[in-house]
């Protein structure tokens, strides 16, 4: 990144970069969205063809998280989270077969990712964000803003659909 009294610019991707890093899926699907304060979207995931996601906060700040909810692997249910501001200009990668979730820490904020595979309606799937099992310290204090899907989405040992490591 460079920056000066102009403002910054950024290279977001590389492909002889990412693949050093071991990242070598192409990206298929750019989306973007955009949240106010309170709101939690996730924990999503795609079952068959999960999706790698690159994610990166263009607008304000939130909590971002991945959960590893592949069948078999020795991390099978342990997260990570970052912070990702438009300040900060961190990026996350989310390797397919990973649960994602963020929850909104600005006024508002604006989350841009690319996929490694198209989203497919009837493989959309959600993990409880706050399974107690997963235990992510979530840093929020009120009740957070879910959609529908969220709200009644099961806890991971009850997740019927999983992906396999």
């Amino acid at each position: 990144m460079f920056g000066d009294e102009r403002g910054f610019f950024m290279e977001t991707y590389n492909e002889a970069t990412f693949v050093a890093a071991g990242i070598t899926l192409p990206f298929v699907q750019d989306n973007h969205s955009s949240s106010r304060r309170g709101v939690l979207r996730g924990l999503h995931y795609q079952e068959p063809r999960p999706q790698g996601k690159l994610v990166r906060c263009t607008r304000g700040s939130l909590f971002d998280v991945a959960v590893d909810i592949r069948v078999g692997s020795p991390h099978f249910g342990k997260w990570t989270a970052y912070e990702l501001s438009a300040e900060n200009k961190r990026m996350l990668w989310v390797p397919p077969g990973f649960a994602h979730g963020f929850c909104v820490t600005s006024d508002v904020a604006d989350l841009v990712y690319k996929c490694t595979e198209l989203w497919l309606a009837r493989a959309d799937h959600s993990i409880r964000w706050d399974d107690p099992d997963i235990g992510i310290p979530w840093p929020i204090t009120e009740e957070p803003t879910l959609s529908r899907k969220d709200a009644v989405a099961p806890r991971l040992h009850e997740a019927s659909i999983l992906p396999k490591f």
